[in-house]
C-alpha cells in the first residue's frame, strides 16, 4: 500500500480525493455566505457561522478540510515540479492536442488561489479564532460574533470586491479542469461517463463561482 501511494499515480490519486473533498465544501460555504443577501438581516449568517465553529463534528471536518486543502497545494506542487524536471527543456513547438487549454495553467491559477486563501483567512477566519477581532451582537440574549459586518465592510472597497471577483474567476478556471481531472485520477474514464462528468463540472463550476461572485456585487451596490 505504501508503494502505491508513494508513487506518481498514488500522489495524483491523493491529491485528487483531496480536491474532490475541497469541492464537496465549496458549496456548503456558499450556502452560508449566501444568507448575507437572502436576508434582510444579518441575523441569520452570523447564526449560521456561529453553528459552523463551535459544532463538534464541524470542527472535526474543519481539521480534515485544512489537511486535505495542504495535501492538494503539496501534491500539486510536487507532481508540477516532477513534470517539470522530467521535460527540462521545452519543445520549440508545444504539443497542444494532447494537453487541454485548462489543464496547461493548472499551476498558475492554484498560486493565485492561495493568495487569495492567506488574505482570506487573514480577513475573516483568524479574525474570529485567533485574534477576536469581531464585533459582538446579541441575538436573543445570546453573544455572537459579528462576522457578516465585516464581509460587508470589505465588500464596499471597491478594490477588494474587483480582487475578490477576479480570483473567483481563477477558481473557476481552475474548477472547470480540476473538477474533471479528478475524476479521470481516480479511474471513471469512459465515453459514457466523461461527457456526463465534464457537463457536471462545467454546471458545478457555473454555479459556484457565479454564486460567490454575486455577493460582493449586490452588497457593494445593494446594501
Amino acid at each position: 500500500m505504501s508503494i502505491i501511494f508513494n508513487s506518481s499515480i498514488g500522489k495524483k490519486l491523493i491529491m485528487s480525493l483531496a480536491g474532490l473533498f475541497l469541492i464537496a465544501f465549496l458549496p456548503v460555504h456558499l450556502g452560508i455566505n449566501l444568507c448575507l443577501i437572502l436576508y434582510d438581516t444579518r441575523e441569520v449568517f452570523n447564526k449560521a457561522a456561529h453553528f459552523m465553529s463551535n459544532n463538534l463534528i464541524i470542527k472535526v471536518i474543519e481539521i480534515f478540510l485544512f489537511a486535505g486543502l495542504i495535501l492538494h497545494i503539496f501534491y500539486g506542487i510536487y507532481l508540477q515540479i516532477q513534470n517539470w524536471m522530467a521535460r527540462p527543456v521545452r519543445y520549440k513547438i508545444e504539443n497542444y492536442s494532447q494537453t487541454s487549454f485548462f489543464s496547461k495553467f493548472m499551476i498558475h491559477t492554484a498560486a493565485i488561489i492561495a493568495v487569495f486563501l492567506v488574505i482570506h483567512l487573514s480577513n475573516f477566519y483568524f479574525k474570529s479564532k485567533i485574534f477576536g477581532e469581531v464585533p459582538i451582537v446579541i441575538y436573543d440574549g445570546k453573544a455572537y460574533h459579528d462576522l457578516g459586518i465585516l464581509v460587508i465592510e470589505k465588500f464596499k472597497i471597491p478594490g477588494f470586491v474587483w480582487f475578490y471577483i477576479g480570483c473567483f474567476l481563477f477558481l473557476a478556471f481552475h474548477l472547470l479542469h480540476g473538477f474533471h481531472s479528478a475524476f479521470q485520477t481516480l479511474g471513471l474514464d469512459h465515453k459514457v461517463y466523461t461527457p456526463v462528468i465534464k457537463s457536471l463540472g462545467w454546471l458545478y463550476t457555473l454555479l459556484v463561482s457565479v454564486g460567490f461572485i454575486l455577493i460582493p456585487i449586490y452588497i457593494y451596490f445593494l446594501v
